[in-house]
């Protein structure tokens, strides 16, 4: 900060105007329970929609094996980031893990990784949620908007309740994910006691030639459920962006993963059995409204719209969670100027508002052109919006969840003797199995027909970003809390 240039490790600091930081601040409103509320809030809508178009290419046996794979994934994953960033509190999360540990070229990927995770995973709850909505409207009353109105409307709320600060944010995850949870409990018991559930629902998959009915599509078809199994647990590991809004971050931030983690195991093995077994894995394998559906086979069609209307708290619990995590990454990514600095400003609140806007309108752009993509050509880019985005979210997250894991394998060499408030209780052995798993479950998007065209559509626009920030950005850094830390480091 002192110099106006300074170069470290190809890429050059520049000292930024006066005031720079203060305009860039952010207000520490987090607790234990307000941190856990965030976690389950981002994921919570994976139980309402979106995990059941793994039964559309793994059947339930392939889904539920998928889900198994990815517990193991996340303990790894979160219990190393647990560790990182109860040493490394800075609102970067996943990009200082990398930053420090492989330098700025492994930063940036590690971000923009996520930003790409976290935009798109806004998009598709932006989608599941209008789906959500306008089916209970127009049972209701008969009255059904255009899926981009309902966009915009979603949007426009939701970027202006997370603008209204971080106190406002914190308690809302709370009160969304307490609400959310009793959904799911409810929905539970009513199937338990409905007289519905049977195991053979779970296989009625009918499958193809010389396969089971436990593996309807075979060995492939596990490997092609973890993106949608992803969708139970997608978004725990955004905690770490909250850490400069944290109380106690190297205190909370790993417990409340811990917590998080362990709610949400069984909140989706309760759908994944219950959701399937009273409606069928062939009647939701491309259902856009699961937990609905089920509760209009115990219900009947107007009650369930009106348990609806409560389960759609669930969505828009996460759609509040994952818009708080895309502007933490986009302010942590613009403040040391990876990212355009304007991105960083925060408003009144010390709220990152232009990261939220940009990244609202990234996400509502992607939706309209996948929508317009899927109209010309279904059967060519996959026949739903959703689903594409879906995966895009996946890929961008399992590319981060290597780099995070990679990262803190470098850094129990590289660092030894690092300050850690937290110790993973898996150490290498479970950053080794998260990378792995998410080696594997990268590929498998790559060898996916149905989305190889979304799929090269996200890399092209991550090859040009990539190239921006190797001939422009990496000149163009500021010394920020994230890259001051990492500086630091690589010097002992």
């Amino acid at each position: 900060m002192s110099s106006a240039n300074t170069k470290v490790s190809g890429v050059t600091y520049k000292k930024p105007e006066d005031g720079y930081f203060e305009k860039r601040q952010l207000t520490r409103a987090a607790g234990l329970l307000g941190l856990w509320g965030l976690a389950v809030a981002a994921v919570i809508s994976g139980d309402f929609s979106g995990w059941n178009f793994g039964l559309d290419v793994g059947g339930f046996g392939g889904l539920l094996i998928a889900f198994g794979i990815l517990v193991i994934m996340y303990y790894g994953l979160m219990f190393s980031i647990g560790e990182m960033a109860a040493a490394m509190p800075h609102t970067g999360g996943a990009y200082s893990f990398a930053r420090t540990a492989i330098g700025p070229w492994g930063g940036f990927i590690t971000g923009l990784a996520e930003t790409i995770t976290y935009v798109a995973t806004t998009a598709v709850i932006v989608f599941f949620s209008a789906s959500y909505a306008d089916g209970i409207v127009s049972t209701l009353l008969g009255v059904s908007l255009p899926m981009w109105a309902w966009w915009i409307i979603l949007y426009i709320v939701f970027i202006a309740l997370n603008a209204s600060g971080s106190h406002t944010a914190f308690r809302f995850a709370i009160i969304v994910a307490i609400i959310s949870l009793a959904i799911i409990v409810v929905f539970s018991i009513m199937a338990a006691f409905s007289g519905l559930f049977s195991f053979d629902k779970l296989f009625n998959i009918a499958p193809d030639p010389g396969q089971s009915a436990f593996l309807p599509f075979g060995i492939e078809g596990i490997l092609f459920a973890i993106p949608f199994a992803v969708w139970f647990f997608l978004g725990i590991e955004e905690l770490p962006l909250a850490a400069e809004e944290s109380k106690n971050p190297s205190r909370d931030i790993p417990k409340a993963g811990l917590f998080a983690r362990t709610t949400l195991i069984a909140t989706g093995l309760l759908i994944l059995f219950l959701n399937t077994g009273i409606v069928g894995a062939e009647e939701l394998r491309v259902a856009g409204e699961p937990l609905l559906d089920g509760f209009r086979v115990m219900v009947g069609d107007q009650l369930a719209a009106l348990l609806g209307l409560i389960a759609l708290i669930g969505l828009l619990a996460s759609l509040q969670g994952i818009m708080f995590a895309y502007a933490r990454n986009m302010f942590s990514l613009s403040r040391a100027g990876y990212y355009p600095r304007g991105l960083s400003v925060t408003n009144s609140k010390n709220v990152p508002v232009v990261s939220l806007v940009v990244g609202g309108l990234i996400g509502f752009v992607a939706l309209l052109a996948i929508e317009v993509l899927t109209a010309v050509d279904a059967e060519g880019a996959g026949a739903v919006a959703g689903a594409i985005v879906l995966n895009i979210a996946v890929w961008g997250a399992m590319l981060a969840y290597m780099m995070q894991a990679v990262s803190f394998l470098i850094l129990r060499r590289k660092l030894p003797n690092l300050k850690r408030p937290y110790m993973s209780p898996w150490g290498v052995p479970g950053a080794w199995a998260a990378a792995i798993i998410a080696g594997i479950s990268f590929v498998g998007y790559l060898v996916n027909p149905g989305f190889q065209t979304a799929i090269a559509g996200i890399a092209v626009i991550y090859i040009i970003m990539l190239i921006i920030f190797g001939v422009y950005g990496r000149h163009n850094l500021v010394m920020s809390p994230e890259e001051e830390y990492a500086v630091k480091n690589s010097k002992k």
